[in-house]
Parts: C-alpha cells; sequence; structure tokens
C-alpha cells in the first residue's frame, strides 16, 4: 500500500507507524499521556493483517521483559510508556543493553517526581540520555518535534537499534503525543521471514537448527577481565555512535548574536521566540537536538567561538544544560529558563527570560 495522508495524535502516529515499518512485536501496560499507542494498535488489529503481536503485559516490569524475548530472537519489537512507567522498566532495559539487544523504546513524558502530574514535561532527560539503570551504558535518544516526527522515528529508531545493536528510544513528552497534526504515514513493509532473521541476525536465539549453532543471549560475566572486554566493546561502538548518528537542526543561526538550545516541544515554542527576538532588533537562532544522545556537543561548540551566549529552554529545572555547558567549556554564557510541574512558557515569557538572563 501506498503512503497515506491522516490527521491523528502523536501517539496514534506512532501506532501506525509501527504497523508500517514490518514491526513485530508490542508489549505495553497503560499510563497516561501514552495510553492511546496500544490502544490504537488494539483498534488496528494488526495480527490480522501484517502478523504484528500486540500485548498488554500485567506490569510495565513484564513488558520490558517480553521486549528482551522478542527481541533476543531477532525479531523487531516495542515497548511505550510514560515516566513513571518507564522507571520501572529501567532494569530491563540496562539488560537489554548489556545483552546488545535491539528494541525500540517510547517515553511520553510527564511530569514529575513521583506520580506527579499527567500534564506534559522533560524532566525525564538525565534518565534518559545518562542512564536510568545501572552500569555504563548508552540508548540511542530521538526527541521529536511534531506529530510527524512521531511517524518517522519508529522506522529510523528501529534501524538504528539493529545497525548498532543496542536500544534506541523516542523521548517525546504529553504536548506531541497528545497533539493532532496533519502527517503522512509511510507505504506498508513487509514482516522479514524467519529465514531473512536468521541471515541479519545470526547472534539471536532461534532454535538449534541445521547448519545454525544455538546462541545464549545474557548480560551475565561472572569473569571480571571477559566483562571489561565486554565493556571496552560496548564504548568503542558508543563512539562509533556519536561519530556518525549525531542529528540537529538549526534556525537562524548564521548571524545570531544569541542561540536557544531546545527539544521536543520545547522547540516548537522558541521558533516563535526568535522570530519575536528578530522583530526586536535581538538576532537570536534555535538549535534544536534530534539525537538527544549521541549530543550535538561539536555544532554547539562551533556556534560559541562566535556567539554572545547560549539560553537553554526546557519544561525541567535545568537538565540538558549540563550538556551545553560541556559543549560550549565556558567560552560564553550559559544559562537556562525552564517551567515544571506540567506547567508551559510562553514564547514572550522566554524572550524576556533571554534578555534578563544575558543581559542583552
Amino acid at each position: 500500500m501506498s503512503e497515506e495522508i491522516r490527521l491523528m495524535k502523536g501517539n496514534e502516529a506512532i501506532a501506525h507507524s509501527a504497523i508500517r515499518c514490518g514491526m513485530d512485536g508490542y508489549f505495553g501496560y497503560p499510563i497516561t499521556p501514552q495510553s492511546e499507542v496500544m490502544e490504537t494498535l488494539m483498534d488496528e488489529h494488526p495480527w490480522d493483517t501484517t502478523g504484528m503481536v500486540v500485548l498488554q503485559a500485567e506490569s510495565e516490569v513484564a513488558a520490558i521483559n517480553m521486549v528482551y524475548g522478542g527481541a533476543a530472537s531477532g525479531k523487531k519489537v516495542m515497548t511505550s510508556s510514560s515516566s513513571p512507567g518507564m522507571s520501572l522498566k529501567q532494569e530491563g532495559i540496562s539488560y537489554c543493553a548489556g545483552a546488545e539487544l535491539p528494541c525500540l523504546l517510547l517515553n511520553v513524558m510527564r511530569g514529575g517526581p513521583g506520580l506527579g502530574t499527567i500534564q506534559p514535561s522533560q524532566a525525564d532527560y538525565f534518565q534518559t540520555v545518562k542512564g536510568g539503570g545501572h552500569g555504563d551504558y548508552r540508548l540511542i535518544t530521538l526527541a521529536p518535534y511534531s506529530v510527524q516526527e512521531m511517524v518517522d522515528f519508529v522506522p529510523l529508531g528501529i534501524e538504528l537499534a539493529f545497525k548498532y545493536r543496542n536500544p534506541s528510544i523516542i523521548l517525546s513528552d504529553g504536548i506531541i503525543g497528545q497533539m493532532m497534526e496533519k502527517v503522512v504515514l509511510p507505504p506498508y513493509q513487509e514482516r522479514r521471514t524467519e529465514e531473512e532473521i536468521r541471515q541479519e541476525c545470526p547472534w539471536a536465539t532461534q532454535g538449534c537448527k541445521k547448519g545454525h549453532k544455538p546462541n545464549i543471549i545474557t548480560s551475565l560475566e561472572l569473569e571480571s577481565s571477559i566483562m571489561e572486554e565486554n565493556n571496552h566493546r560496548f564504548q568503542e561502538k558508543y563512539k562509533k555512535i556519536e561519530e556518525n548518528e549525531v542529528r540537529y537542526e538549526t534556525y537562524m543561526t548564521d548571524d545570531a548574536d544569541y542561540i536557544l538550545v531546545a527539544f521536543g516541544s520545547s522547540a516548537r515554542i522558541c521558533q516563535k521566540t526568535v522570530q519575536l527576538a528578530r522583530e526586536n532588533g535581538l538576532k537570536v537562532g534555535l538549535l534544536r537536538p534530534i539525537t538527544l544522545w549521541p549530543f550535538p556537543t561539536k555544532p554547539i561548540a562551533e556556534l560559541a567561538q562566535r556567539v554572545k551566549g547560549f539560553l537553554t529552554v526546557e519544561l525541567n529545572a535545568g537538565q540538558m544544560v549540563e550538556d551545553v555547558r560541556l559543549a560550549v567549556n565556558g567560552k560564553v554564557p550559559v544559562e537556562h529558563y525552564g517551567r515544571m510541574g506540567g506547567m508551559l512558557f510562553s514564547p514572550d515569557e522566554v524572550l524576556k527570560n533571554l534578555k534578563k538572563l544575558l543581559h542583552c
């Protein structure tokens, strides 16, 4: 089937994209504001059309372990949740990273800490890019700022996951998950055959068949020297990802004196702030990280050579600002402005605080 133009929520777009990109399985548990992902999958009955498995697990912990099992067999599998639910999945995510299992995760962030609020937030940045579970591991992190990117990042996320045998995550928020926009849905892809999976994933556990050795998938290694070798291999893989997979977008940065750095829904608001600033005679630009990890450190460092300051704009108490400061390395001031608890800022509010914090 060909491309299709539809009007839908971000959460619904994730579900439709998963079906169309040949996803083999989804395992999840309902939590606001991402419950429409599973609801849409159930409504669409993909098991009747593409053969995709959709299962509501008994808990978030069960869901991520089902993902582990599906990924270990070389299948394209995913899960989704919102902030408290993602916290429950962290041990399983660390296990997937340690076993080098490709899978796709989705977090539609809400306000915290604790149960907090069902309103949008961006306060899971630390948890996601610094490793919410135990051990030295990384998640390839994509931050959509539109419903179309929710569609596009499903096939991209699973492609990167298999390319590097590493979990990928789409880090969205309640605004993008719940808002409705026109999207272009991609054509349907055929799910891979068992023979194709064996060819593409020789490491996978698929049973002892003729000409196919048994594979054991585990993150456990009791011999310290071998575990250290494993960790060195992981770090080398992460370096390759940092070299090859940085994605970002700039807006009116060529002549800018000041740079806003924002991701996801905050970046949408900051685009208007840039326009307002220009109308007020301030040369302001925007850098939007699309990959939060790997982070666009080099582009920010290059901008720091010629601008007067940076303002990170986030729906949190100040998290991404730390990575911007590391990239800038003290060359110019880097300040943060944010709202918390599900409260949003306006473009005017951001501009007012840009002038106040950077004295421009």
